[in-house]
């Protein structure tokens, strides 16, 4: 049998190529033909998986943390393009946990490495969004570009979302030298609203109740002043603007397009092919929830699995989501480590062993041998 493989990463313990060969080591039926494909839908791991498949040249990058600390970037370069992963220097795991603040972390980072995506000569700048500590709608980010928000007086407001409520102009304009941008998100939840970034994403961040309702309309707030700096309309509304703390609504501001993580990191790997070749397919991620089915890597690959009539395993951390709700998205069946260990602190602590016996049960259950 021949068993595609293509997990991403478990936030917090393992990459996503420790996951699929901790299923490798573990798969207890020695004839099957087992290939590893993993993957990224645009947050963390982004560059390591596309470096993989495409090649290309991976360039260290000075930059910042979202409080500001360095921090050691980089992009890949490939050809005309430059991808840049926004978790590098915005991600939720650069942060302990008492320091997760979302009033005033900020993606001025990203900036700094795009900037340096643009000074190596690209063309193109592919941006991975996903995994990030902020809810600035891009404001850091461009202010790193030239164009910090500023108040109704001229001067530049202080870093993080919670500020951006007395937003009243950009203070100059974005050094981008016309390169064209991506934005390869994994999720399509709008800027602001109930499924906006705020009430979504902001908790996970450190965002209380209240904090929830005053970033929201702060990004409300900066949505009109993009849209007038950028001349667009709808900012609040676009499908992905909501990615990586509104940063996704900057850079379609900034006039770039969004498109599905999942779907342009299958596409560089040539995953179709190897779909039209497995018999089985293995995918997963550290928590399966209802975020999981709104455009990250689980919800791809159960998706390309069901269209093509083939049986999806999904292996995770914790599981969140309910079966009918996994079944109508593509998944066969889920196992997941916390179930597996009874134990949440034991699935932290030793997930590649949980990784290896679950792969162990799952041939057992489905291999044709």
């Amino acid at each position: 049998m021949r068993v595609l493989i293509c997990p991403d990463k478990f936030a917090g313990t393992l990459s996503a190529p420790e996951v699929a060969e901790a299923i490798v080591a573990g798969w207890s039926k020695p004839g099957d033909d087992l290939v590893r494909r993993p993957l990224s839908d645009g947050g963390p791991g982004f560059i390591e998986v596309l470096a993989g498949a495409l090649g290309g040249r991976r360039v260290p990058v000075p930059t910042v943390d979202p409080l500001g600390r360095p921090v050691e970037g980089e992009i890949l370069l490939s050809g005309a393009t430059a991808y840049v992963e926004s978790a590098l220097a915005c991600g939720l795991h650069l942060l302990s946990p008492d320091e997760r603040d979302p009033n005033s972390a900020s993606s001025y980072g990203l900036g700094l490495l795009l900037l340096a995506a643009v000074e190596a000569g690209a063309s193109e700048i592919v941006i991975g969004l996903g995994g990030s500590a902020v809810n600035d709608a891009g404001a850091g980010m461009l202010a790193a570009l030239g164009a910090p928000p500023v108040d109704v007086a001229g001067y530049a407001l202080p870093y993080g979302g919670a500020y951006l409520n007395a937003a009243a102009a950009l203070g100059g304009v974005p050094r981008l030298r016309d390169v064209s941008l991506v934005a390869a998100t994994d999720v399509d939840n709008p800027l602001t609203g109930l499924q906006g970034a705020s009430n979504v994403f902001g908790p996970q961040k450190g965002a209380s109740r209240e904090d929830v309702y005053r970033l929201d309309a702060a990004l409300e707030q900066f949505a009109d002043v993009l849209e007038k700096a950028f001349d667009v309309s709808d900012l609040k509304n676009t499908p992905g603007g909501g990615a990586a703390g509104g940063i996704g609504a900057a850079l379609i501001a900034l006039g770039g397009r969004v498109v599905s993580g999942i779907g342009l990191v299958s596409t560089a790997i040539g995953l179709d092919r190897e779909f039209d070749a497995a018999d089985l397919v293995i995918t997963g991620e550290g928590s399966f929830d209802h975020q999981s089915l709104r455009g990250k890597v689980v919800a791809g690959i159960a998706g390309a699995a069901r269209d093509r009539g083939l049986p999806c395993i999904v292996v995770a951390g914790r599981n969140e989501t309910g079966y009918r709700e996994a079944a109508a998205a593509g998944v066969t069946e889920t196992y997941s480590l916390t179930e597996h260990f009874g134990s949440t602190e034991t699935a932290m602590k030793e997930p590649a062993r949980g990784l290896r016996e679950l792969a162990s049960r799952i041939s057992e259950q489905w291999s044709r041998v």
